[in-house]
């Protein structure tokens, strides 16, 4: 039942980390007294953005399943809107998803005439609640073991330690889709063990609008994790596009996946197996939104990937360079800025604190700083700036969220996010989504963001990078 996952890197990696609080009731209640508020920004029309950090003073709500009040955009509510809204079809393809309220949401809907279709990653679509107890308890990944009391906190809504057939109709999503006989696939819909990962998160409401961004349909991604009050959820973010040209290219990207539904031939196509696509360019009210999907194999030219997209554009920054990423590990972004940073552009960086100065990070690089592997080698072409910046460094989040953004801002006017972490990974294996948004009322949320992550980041070489390489001078002298 349990695997081994591998993260978005290539790496091997752990699915969560809970917070160091015991689990919370399901009966307690927490007010969170919000930070200092910022001002309200205006929404596109044909863009909206939400974020479930943002501070601005309309952005606040009260989670459903714990009844605590917070600042921030309730993006599971925004995600249910959108399905409220369906008049035909409802797509989703989406890595992970245990929210709840979004399955009963989509049950409503179906029970209503609406067309539903679900695809997940293969990893998450089985319900945990089939897992025996000795299967947990034979398990020795102590976060595996973490992440089945999480589910079972969540679940267990009387809480007397057991999960009765109730409880799991009502809260566990997998058991709420099957039991309304909503289809689901995964990646192994093809017939194979499964693609790298199927990474997209994504959502299709009548042809016509699309619910993307970087955000899982998960507690932890949006709310918090359960047995942590402090936490407010990995920082995400979440868009809404409507645009009936680029609804069509969404749901042909979700029709390969698709093939022909549950059963039936091995026609579905996931990561290299799909056909090469190049990106698309639309018009979206006052927006220029570029598409594009990975994966692209790796035997094909790589300008022709979606991390060569990502360089392009960097490549137009003549003032600021802005980014929050969960992962950062292409050697050929970093290169392109650095040639940007010698041209005096400015430019500031956030890494998730897990993957910020593994020995693959190319934040490394930008603090002029490299890391060996176990065997003293460097990354391949690496190459560690020879004029570093100190603009470099973690975002302070609460112990237990992470900074899952996959975003960058070109001089305050060009956006590039989704799903699509920047990694070879991303790149060759995964099914993701990019786009590149220039409209300079949709970079300005996305400025804001950057910028309350920014004002409270640990910049530069810190203490434990320092440690790891005077462990790395004595383990490795030449």
């Amino acid at each position: 039942m349990f695997k081994v996952f591998k993260d978005f890197s290539g790496k091997f990696s752990y699915l969560l980390i809970l917070g160091i609080l015991p689990f919370c009731l399901n009966s307690c209640q927490q007010k969170v007294i919000p930070e200092k508020r910022t001002a309200n920004l205006i929404q596109d029309p044909n863009i909206k953005v939400y974020f479930n950090h943002n501070l601005a003073k309309d952005a606040n709500y009260t989670e459903p399943y714990r009844q605590i009040t917070r600042a921030g955009d309730n993006l599971e509510q925004v995600i249910i809107d959108q399905i409220n809204s369906a008049q035909s079809t409802i797509d989703l393809a989406v890595q992970e998803f245990n929210l709840p309220n979004v399955a009963l949401a989509l049950v409503e809907k179906q029970r209503a005439g609406i067309n539903v279709r679900i695809i997940l990653e293969n990893s998450y679509s089985k319900s945990l609640s089939e897992v025996s107890s000795s299967e947990i308890n034979e398990e020795k990944d102590e976060r595996t073991q973490n992440k089945y009391e999480e589910y079972k906190a969540l679940v267990d809504i009387n809480e007397d330690g057991n999960l009765s057939q109730e409880e799991i109709n009502k809260r566990d999503v997998i058991k709420i889709l099957e039991n309304a006989n909503i289809p689901v696939i995964d990646d192994t819909e093809d017939g194979s063990k499964g693609s790298g990962l199927m990474h997209h998160k994504f959502m299709i409401i009548d042809g016509q609008k699309i619910v993307t961004g970087s955000v899982n349909f998960t507690i932890s991604d949006v709310h918090g994790d359960f047995g942590n009050l402090k936490t407010r959820g990995n920082a995400n973010n979440l868009l809404e596009i409507f645009s009936v040209p680029v609804a069509q290219l969404f749901t042909s990207e979700f029709n390969l996946m698709w093939g022909d539904g549950v059963g039936g031939k091995n026609d579905s196509k996931f990561g290299i197996k799909k056909p090469l696509r190049s990106p698309q360019t639309f018009q979206v009210g006052s927006n220029k939104i570029t598409v594009n999907f990975s994966p692209i194999s790796s035997s094909k030219p790589w300008e022709m990937s979606s991390n060569a997209l990502i360089k392009q554009n960097l490549e137009t920054a003549t003032q600021s360079v802005n980014l929050a990423l969960f992962v950062f590990s292409e050697q050929k972004i970093v290169d392109t800025l650095n040639l940007k940073n010698l041209e005096k552009v400015k430019i500031r960086a956030l890494v998730d604190p897990d993957f910020i100065f593994q020995d693959y990070s190319e934040a490394l690089d930008m603090l002029g700083v490299s890391l060996v592997n176990k065997k003293c080698q460097s990354e391949k072409n690496n190459d560690p700036w020879k004029v570093p910046i100190k603009t470099v460094g973690m975002a302070d989040l609460t112990r237990g969220d992470k900074l899952h953004h996959k975003f960058g801002i070109i001089d305050d006017k060009i956006v590039i996010t989704g799903s699509h972490n920047w990694s070879a990974s991303a790149n060759n294996t995964n099914d993701e989504t990019l786009l590149i948004i220039e409209n300079i009322v949709v970079a300005n949320h996305f400025k804001a963001e950057f910028e309350k992550l920014y004002e409270t980041a640990n910049l530069g070489i810190s203490n434990s990078l320092n440690e790891k390489l005077e462990d790395q001078e004595k383990r490795c002298p030449n």
